[in-house]
């Protein structure tokens, strides 16, 4: 947490997300990852920032000077949350167990942004649900292992996951309604060491995508059902497991509160630099700090796929990040186009939410 107090006025909470992912980065750069940590397994494996949080954080730290250094632009309270662990959805949730808004102010906006495939030099956002809610499952099927020259002796936890597995899939295109947005991934299936033993038991990971929570619990409920009716139908020796591994709640901007955020980005990059990229199917946390403290919340994206529209510049003056409102959308001063983006909107935000009496 950084704190940055100006005198009289709103307050207005900038966040960041800081942590990593279990990715090699082969890109052969120098500056490439080589970090490595274990994960919850306890095998060691590479990390690397490759969701873009090493960019959100490298710009709320150059956001963080620009507005330090000059106070004449901005008056009121910053908060600046640099947060961990949003990759497992819990990072922001343990901020605000940990006493976020106790120890420090509550908010009257939550800001924040994430970097996306669009093209550089513009803004993306969208009211209302944004972001999809995601819940991760393990479910445990337990069989009745043998030797696989004598499959009469087994419940084959293998037959029972495939059989699983595929009854699953009906679940979006059979028992949800068409209008209804929602995704199902069996992302892991894993079962047995040898080609010729039946193991005695098989696991799934899943995710689950949705934005609505009559729909989130009703595939919750019909995973449950299609689970344990497979283990029935096969005979299974006792009951599978299913346990939530993560959970992301779903990420709603606030209208009003967005569409302030949005049009200061329209004098500054042009309206037609500011898209409605509509709803998205990926996974955030942020909205937690926004319902925990009571706040409206505006997040957006970042485009930074052609820096051929930037012009290059020297970043060694933080006073160059601040843009002049006439400027053209195809300017702008950093050496690295999304960062300079990046920075400069973070700023732009501030001053809107906190702006000079």
């Amino acid at each position: 947490m950084g704190l940055l107090r100006n005198g009289s006025g709103p307050v207005a909470l900038l966040r960041a997300d800081m942590d990593a992912l279990p990715v090699a980065e082969d890109t052969g750069l120098a500056y490439a990852s080589t970090a490595t940590a274990r994960n919850e397994g306890g095998v060691l494996v590479p990390v690397s920032h490759a969701c873009g949080h090493d960019l959100h954080t490298a710009c709320l730290l150059g956001a963080a000077e620009v507005l330090s250094r000059d106070r004449s632009t901005w008056a009121g309270t910053l908060l600046l949350v640099f947060q961990p662990a949003e990759e497992l959805g819990a990072g922001a949730q343990a901020m605000v167990d940990d006493g976020l808004f106790v120890r420090f102010p509550r908010p009257d906006v939550v800001l924040g942004q994430h970097v996306a495939p669009l093209p550089a030099g513009r803004v993306a956002g969208h009211a209302g649900p944004s972001y999809a809610g995601s819940d991760s499952l393990r479910v445990r099927l337990f069989g009745t292992g043998a030797h696989g020259s004598m499959p009469e002796a087994s419940v084959d936890p293998v037959v029972m996951a495939a059989e699983t597995v595929l009854r699953l899939q009906t679940i979006i295109s059979r028992e949800i309604p068409s209008t209804a947005t929602a995704v199902l991934t069996i992302g892991a299936i894993h079962a047995g060491d040898a080609a010729n033993v039946i193991p005695g038991e098989a696991e799934l990971r899943l995710n689950i995508r949705s934005y609505d929570e009559h729909v989130r619990r009703r595939i919750l409920d019909a995973v449950a059902r299609i689970v344990r009716g497979e283990a029935a139908t096969a005979g299974a020796p006792k009951e599978p497991t299913i346990t939530e591994i993560e959970r992301f709640p779903v990420v709603a901007n606030d209208a009003a509160a967005l569409q302030r955020t949005l049009d200061a980005f329209g004098a500054w990059l042009g309206t037609e630099n500011v898209l409605d990229p509509g709803a998205g199917a990926g996974s955030e946390d942020v909205g937690v700090l926004s319902t925990s403290s009571g706040a409206p919340l505006s997040y957006w994206l970042l485009g930074g796929t052609d820096p051929s529209l930037f012009t290059t510049g020297d970043m060694s003056d933080p006073a160059l990040l601040t843009v002049p409102s006439n400027h053209s959308p195809r300017y702008a001063p950093v050496v690295e186009p999304t960062l300079g983006l990046g920075v400069t909107a973070l700023v732009t935000a501030a001053r809107t939410w906190l702006p000079v009496a």
